[in-house]
């Protein structure tokens, strides 16, 4: 059912009679119900959770300007997962190069550099001997082989590995992270192999809690000086693999600082863990020219690693999608007997249309090897050194033969010695690490609150570009929207109708009451409850005191049961603790980098709300909001994603501040809630419109009175400071008094 039909019914009530369904003996239960009792809404969010071992299909755009706009906001969504967005500042590097091995046509080296101020990425630097001018470079994450860098495969299992052609050499097998550094430095190129946190020399966040990580730890979980997946850590964005996607960028950062390195050459290649990072920075990082990640893009499983998860990083996408952000430049992929077995039916093709679309077909390639196990042999190698030889122009005959080498091992390798002494880590370390990437993260944000009209765009597409993808949706399109009635009632000076409200594209559906004055004045007031629809009438079903205040002025007012509210409630009891997946590791980002947060989900519920009263025919004069006794941080998430849609919103936060929120379970947890300003960010993306504020403090609001200051609308903020018991009705007066 259409909007215009519910406004024809009740502009034209009064000269209709309609049949009262309720009687005096129906229960309040019964009379809020919007579906048969005992019935759920048909919502697609009360199955089971996604995993990371769900299925992620990528469905190409249509046309090159479809693909920009859905690769910028990805693109986004990856660096605001990653606590990437803006970027840390860039310290100095204080790169350390030292101690030189000469292996007769190349050299290894070793160094390390901070990628941020006291937290070093350590690493092997592997260089040509003989070649003169700018060489191209290779960035070699290694993934989860035991010891990273020092990896030594079992002498027996090699030589297995060589009688099944997977292997050629018996160093190269005991070693296939150096063997591919070596063959790349003998073909041309500057090679960093560098640890993955918690690997090899990077012991300052050790393996345990960086790879491992399977319980919340309480010392940690505190309102200042938080650790890394601490409830606190997860609202501001940071985790293991953002640490980890900042130092691959600060890893270019690197190799481009080498006099030898031509830096419009620069390639990466990984595998398994390795290949996450490989095209993960691929994605978000302009300088790599060519990207080959291996056995890791796929539909099925997206890297089980605390290390490749984090939390907004996989809603509504998944690897395939994330590697196809770096077309139109070249791509190669491998695949082995895992998880990446189905890419020849189920990704790649995908991946081939994405290319042509771009008009570059022959840039991405895949190597399908399903007779060998999880691995990056020298099969996989041989054909990433031809795709490296190609791209990088690095003018080679072929066949590329890999060769035999000299096998390091561990001692030989690292990077400290007695003029080179380990840096500090440990707890406190891991405390210092996070509350420097938070104070520079506040700091930037701060600098970025405009002193005039001419910078309020960067702080829109910082602030508001952050807050979109941490709330996660906008306004649905109104053709996704259906009402279907269910319940019409005739009260006094109103009319009660109750139905659903489908959004088809989404499989969402929402139990949704109306209440329309028979007068109506053309506004429309949107009200969501802390306790669902039944929050807002008294026992009988009549509207309570507020909402019938609104009524007797002419504005209709509309209330939803959201997610797990009312009608969603098998029991009728209001849930304390989230759902998660089934894995058992207490890391946020299991469940969070799949699936949106309930507070999220109920955002988006308000949002469809006021995507159908807005967008239908009979469109009303003024959309409304209002968040009171509890509801105020939904609605300010809600109206900072609605925009224009909203004509004014009144809202009392009660002071809620997504960094107190201190279980990742809780219904008031929001991944990146707390990174963007908080809630006075989300506040301030309602300038220049009307807005009502109560639960604040005149320093809590000082941001957004100076957003509404630059926007030329000061007058439209207005401050509450009266009785908090009287909140409610405070809003309800100031509605009905502004124009």
């Amino acid at each position: 059912m259409h909007l215009r039909n519910i406004f024809s019914a009740f502009t034209i009530a009064t000269c209709l009679c309609f049949a009262v369904l309720v009687t005096s003996a129906t229960t309040q239960a019964e009379q809020l119900r919007v579906l048969p009792a005992g019935q759920l809404p048909n919502d697609s969010r009360l199955q089971p959770p996604k995993d990371l071992n769900g299925y992620f299909p990528f469905t190409p755009s249509k046309d090159v300007k479809s693909w920009e706009i859905r690769a910028a906001r990805l693109r986004r969504q990856i660096l605001v997962s990653q606590g990437l967005w803006p970027l840390p500042t860039k310290t100095a590097l204080n790169s350390v190069v030292h101690g030189k091995s000469d292996m007769g046509d190349y050299t290894i080296e070793k160094a390390y550099f901070e990628s941020l101020p006291g937290f070093l990425v350590t690493g092997s630097l592997y260089r040509p001997k003989g070649k003169e001018g700018k060489l191209p470079a290779v960035l070699c994450p290694h993934g989860h082989w035991s010891q990273g860098r020092f990896y030594a495969n079992d002498a027996n299992r090699v030589r297995t590995e060589i009688t099944q052609g997977a292997e050629r050499f018996e160093d190269s097998g005991r070693s296939p992270l150096q063997a591919r550094c070596v063959q790349l430095a003998r073909m041309g190129c500057v090679v960093f192999h560098y640890d993955m946190i918690g690997y090899a020399d990077s012991q300052q966040i050790s393996y345990e809690i960086a790879h491992r990580f399977a319980k919340q730890r309480s010392e940690m979980n505190t309102p200042t000086n938080w650790g890394l997946f601490s409830p606190q850590a997860e609202s501001h964005a940071q985790s293991v693999m953002g640490l980890q996607t900042y130092s691959s960028i600060r890893a270019v950062d690197f190799v481009s600082s080498l006099p030898d390195v031509d830096a419009s050459r620069i390639a990466v290649t990984g595998a398994s863990g390795g290949g996450t990072q490989s095209f993960m920075l691929a994605a978000v990082e302009p300088r790599i020219a060519v990207a080959f990640p291996a056995v890791m893009v796929s539909t099925a499983m997206q890297g089980g690693c605390t290390c490749e998860n984090s939390s907004l990083l996989r809603v509504g996408t998944g690897n395939v999608e994330m590697a196809a952000l770096f077309a139109p430049k070249p791509l190669g992929v491998s695949t082995a007997n895992d998880w990446t077995k189905e890419l020849p039916t189920k990704g790649f093709p995908d991946l081939q249309k994405h290319y042509d679309m771009l008009g570059v077909k022959n840039n991405v390639m895949m190597i399908h090897n399903p007779h060998f196990n999880h691995n990056y042999n020298y099969v996989s190698r041989a054909a990433m050194y031809h795709w490296m030889n190609r791209h990088l122009k690095l003018g080679l005959k072929t066949p590329i033969v890999e060769v035999d080498f000299k096998r390091l091992v561990d001692k030989q390798l690292t990077v400290y010695d007695e003029k080179h002494p380990r840096p500090k880590g440990g707890a406190d370390f891991e405390r210092g690490l996070l509350k420097w990437w938070h104070d520079d993260t506040a700091s930037q944000l701060a600098t970025l609150v405009p002193q005039k009209a001419d910078d309020l765009g960067r702080y829109l597409e910082q602030i508001g570009g952050g807050v979109d993808i941490v709330v996660g949706r906008g306004l649905p399109a109104a053709s996704d929207l259906e009402y279907d009635q269910t319940d019409k009632v005739e009260v006094d000076n109103y009319l009660r109708i109750a139905g659903t409200l489908t959004n088809h594209d989404r499989k969402e559906q929402l139990p949704i009451v109306f209440f329309y004055p028979k007068q109506w004045e053309g506004t429309v007031t949107v009200w969501p409850h802390v306790a669902g629809k039944a929050g807002l009438m008294n026992n009988d079903g009549t509207p309570n005191a507020d909402v019938q205040a609104l009524i007797d002025a002419g504005q209709a007012v509309v209330t939803m049961d959201m997610l797990y509210q009312g009608e969603f409630l098998k029991d009728g009891k209001p849930i304390a603790k989230t759902r998660r997946v089934a894995n058992p590791r207490e890391a946020a980002a299991y469940t969070f980098g799949y699936n949106h947060s309930l507070f999220a989900q109920r955002v988006h519920d308000i949002l469809a709300v006021v995507s159908f009263v807005r967008a239908h025919d009979y469109t009303p004069e003024k959309v409304n909001l209002i968040g009171v006794d509890g509801a105020g941080p939904w609605v300010a998430a809600a109206r900072a994603q609605a925009r224009d849609a909203v004509s004014r919103a009144a809202i009392d936060t009660k002071g809620f501040r997504f960094a107190e929120v201190n279980d990742i379970h809780s219904p008031d947890f929001l991944p990146g809630g707390a990174r963007y300003l908080d809630l006075s960010g989300m506040l301030s993306l309602s300038a220049p419109d009307p807005l009502w504020v109560a639960g604040e403090t005149p320093e809590s609001l000082a941001n957004v009175r100076q957003i509404y200051k630059v926007n030329g609308a000061a007058d439209n903020l207005i401050q509450y400071e009266g009785d908090q018991k009287k909140a409610a009705a405070a809003a309800v007066d100031w509605l009905l008094k502004i124009k």
